[in-house]
């Protein structure tokens, strides 16, 4: 039995600082899909918003909130949050009440308002919060989080800050041509390394900012959207939310060493969580790294891109900076990863990060990006890694 499901319309709100409600932005995202799929907002049977605890009430009842929004028609709600998977998880649920019959289309909307500078746990003292824990006992805020990531990738695989910067390079050349990005600048090495240190090694322009922004996605049946007339709809070939395996509960924390010098590697290369997300979508989708023609990840920060480029088994362990410095994941190489610009040109909208993701794979796949198209996208997938256990990986074919 298929568990495929038709990809009708896409939609996003640029990415930027704008100081309005995040309704506002998933309204204007979910009008921008359902306009792509040439659906009428009253025949939509389901509406799936992505939580943001940051949106007060409505954001916690986004699916709600933006129903209301778009005018009470009757249908089905749903929300979900997952923090950086809540986009992810909200497109599943959608897919699940259409393969179970229950709806012909859904929409799936993720927006958010966010606040300036790095994030912090919401809802005051949470000592059974990871992130809250790690802000409160370890003092390892989000850019410290991802520099003992970049520690451990030196030490051992001897990656340099240079790498790092190779990344923010490749992903800005991408985000200029992008006008839904936030960031339109190109950007050189060198000005990698004149920014601010962060969290040493990772400097400003290694660590994504934090944006307001939204993104929609219409599902729907495959019959229906035959039945529209499309006859080569690009579909959800598989969508993967699993979670953490004993003993590995902690969903890839890095060994944290006074001295990096200590960090040591797994004994297991595909033991770790991430590498179990995107294995799961590999195996549901029935297809393999090799199959993909391009890639859309997570980069919190440059050094964690080239983790997922081995965590998607496009390299061996350790063989990360290899293809970036090929340019195989560049536009124009192999394997690009990011062609959107990643969340190094957008910046972190949280619900919305892993619709967009998926925005741009549809785009990629039909042949409509313009001058950061992937040549004869056909197969396309994403990853992205949220709180507490939640991850994430979405396979897009056309």
């Amino acid at each position: 039995m298929s568990r495929d499901v038709a990809v009708l319309g896409v939609g996003m709100h640029p990415w930027g600082k704008w100081g309005r409600p995040f309704t506002r932005y998933g309204v204007a995202a979910a009008r921008a899909a359902l306009a792509d799929a040439g659906l009428d907002w009253r025949d939509v049977g389901l509406v799936v918003g992505a939580d943001t605890v940051r949106g007060g009430y409505p954001g916690h009842v986004a699916g709600a909130a933006f129903a209301q929004a778009l005018g009470w028609q009757g249908a089905r709600v749903a929300s979900v949050y997952a923090a950086c998977a809540s986009g992810a998880q909200a497109l599943d649920t959608a897919r699940a009440h259409i393969l179970a019959g229950l709806v012909d289309t859904a929409l799936v909307v993720g927006a958010d308002a966010a606040p300036k500078g790095f994030f912090a746990p919401a809802g005051g003292d949470r000592p059974d919060d990871p992130d809250w824990l790690r802000f409160r006992v370890l003092g390892a805020t989000n850019p410290t989080y991802f520099g003992l990531y970049a520690r451990r990738r030196m030490a051992l695989h001897g990656d340099t800050p240079e790498d790092f910067a190779r990344v923010k390079v490749k992903n800005a050349a991408a985000g200029a041509a992008n006008p839904l990005a936030r960031y339109r600048t190109p950007v050189t090495a060198a000005q990698v390394a004149a920014s601010p240190v962060v969290a040493d090694p990772l400097r400003l322009l290694d660590v994504c900012a934090t944006s307001d922004g939204g993104a929609a996605v219409v599902l729907s049946s495959l019959d229906f959207a035959r039945r529209r007339a499309t006859a080569d709809p690009v579909r959800i070939r598989a969508v993967s939310t699993v979670t953490p395996v004993y003993p590995r509960t902690v969903p890839d924390l890095p060994d944290i060493a006074t001295d990096s010098a200590l960090a040591v590697a797994p004994p297991e290369p595909a033991a770790g969580f991430r590498s179990a997300v995107v294995r799961a979508a590999y195996e549901e989708a029935g297809i393999g790294p090799e199959d993909l023609d391009l890639a859309e990840v997570y980069d919190l920060s440059t050094a964690l891109e080239l983790d997922w480029y081995e965590d998607l088994g496009l390299c061996p362990p350790g063989g990360a900076v290899k293809l970036l410095r090929d340019g195989a994941t560049a536009l124009g190489g192999r394997i690009p990863v990011n062609p959107s610009g990643g969340l190094s040109s957008f910046g972190e909208a949280v619900p919305a990060q892993a619709l967009a993701q998926v925005c741009e794979l549809t785009w990629q796949v039909r042949g409509l990006s313009g001058p950061r198209q992937v040549a004869g996208a056909r197969v396309g997938v994403t990853a992205n890694q949220g709180l507490f256990g939640h991850g994430s990986s979405v396979v897009v074919i056309r």
